[in-house]
């Protein structure tokens, strides 16, 4: 991998390439005219990414910190006096945006289902029917589990009920293929270190302009307030506290990279290329995966632990000692551990780590007798 650095099957932060670390050896002032226009370029890349445009009523708001930051800048930010959330939740993300919510003390329900599987939208519609919620949040990819969520189908539900609709598109946003207008979202967030394969630093909004001037007033923090961050943006070109300069100038590489991979359909093959390889070669092993294939994303898989005495702290140490990083499960109902097929990875990678792992099942004799 490049300058040694171990690959890393993670969900983020990820292994990125040489040029978009070397886009940060700079330093450039964050009211320097390069840097206002490298701001502007981001945000307009971001919406031509996502196949809207400001001319057809989209933003672009970059807020400094991990993705949970923008998360938290969105729920807090739109959220009306009186309001209430429904969050549809089928894994760890999904529980993150509750206690979020709850944490400023607005009402919410959640609809919960079993992280391996879809939630049920006639619920949905039903729970929405009973009239009270403003808006509806959900997960695009719940990366505990690797599931993909029916974004569309219920972001269809909460027009139906007149609620404003949030996503949490993480792991999803530049890697897998969605109509962004289609699916109702109002606003949608991300971040920097996910599969436009930058680095940490910052989250982003992708948000409905209408939807976003119906917020003024209901902001509960100074500096999560994402109208503020908007108004600055337009207003001067700037962030309305120091932003992550280095951060941004290795993202806007990565833009580029992204564009000239192909743009979201070539990287998406890719990462398609690289879950394909490593499940086959995982099942060749003996190892079991946790979502079904018809419900499983190319993001990250979560694969059963092969016994009940299976001990992933030396699986893992092993694994790291031949110089590859995986992930610990999270999914609360089985035991798993993660493999992610994102960031600056190939499948030469996967059949790299594959080998890793077929050596590590041996030295540990995970399948006694078996194909390992």
């Amino acid at each position: 991998m490049v300058n040694g650095d171990k690959p890393l099957f993670t969900p983020g932060p990820l292994t990125t390439s040489a040029t978009v670390k070397e886009a940060m050896l700079r330093d450039l002032g964050s009211r320097d005219h390069e840097f206002i226009k490298l701001i502007k370029d981001i945000r307009n890349g971001l919406l031509c990414l996502a196949g809207v445009s400001q001319s057809e009523g989209w933003e672009a708001i970059p807020m400094q910190g991990s993705g949970t930051f923008a998360i938290e800048s969105v729920i807090s930010s739109i959220t009306p006096p009186g309001a209430k959330w429904l969050v549809i939740i089928n894994g760890a993300y999904g529980e993150r945006i509750l206690k979020i919510i709850e944490r400023h003390g607005i009402a919410a329900e959640a609809i919960r289902c079993t992280e391996n599987e879809h939630p049920d939208v006639a619920a949905i519609d039903s729970a929405l029917a009973g009239g009270g919620f403003t808006n509806v949040a959900t997960v695009h990819c719940e990366t505990t589990s690797g599931i993909m969520n029916p974004i569309a189908d219920i972001g269809a539900a909460a027009r139906r009920a007149g609620c404003t609709y949030f996503v949490d598109s993480m792991s999803a946003f530049g890697g897998v293929e969605f109509d962004l207008a289609a699916c109702q979202a109002d606003f949608l967030v991300s971040s920097a270190n996910k599969c436009v394969e930058g680095v940490p630093g910052f989250g982003f909004a992708l948000c409905r302009r209408a939807s976003l001037e119906a917020i003024e007033g209901f902001a509960r923090t100074v500096s999560l307030d994402l109208l503020a961050q908007w108004q600055a943006l337009e207003n001067n070109g700037q962030f309305r506290f120091t932003p992550p300069t280095h951060t941004l100038l290795a993202f806007a590489r990565a833009l580029d990279e992204l564009e000239s991979e192909g743009g979201i359909s070539a990287r998406a093959q890719r990462y398609r290329a690289n879950h394909e390889r490593c499940l086959a070669g995982m099942r060749a092993m003996g190892f079991t995966e946790y979502v079904a294939p018809d419900l499983q994303g190319d993001i990250i898989t979560s694969f059963l632990y092969p016994s009940a005495d299976f001990n992933f702290d030396e699986f893992y140490d092993r694994l790291n000692g031949k110089g590859f990083v995986i992930y610990p499960g999270k999914v609360t109902k089985a035991d798993c551990f993660r493999i992610g097929h994102i960031g600056h990875l190939f499948p030469e990678d996967t059949e790299a780590l594959l080998r890793a792992i077929r050596e590590v099942s041996i030295e540990m004799n995970l399948f006694p007798g078996g194909p390992a």
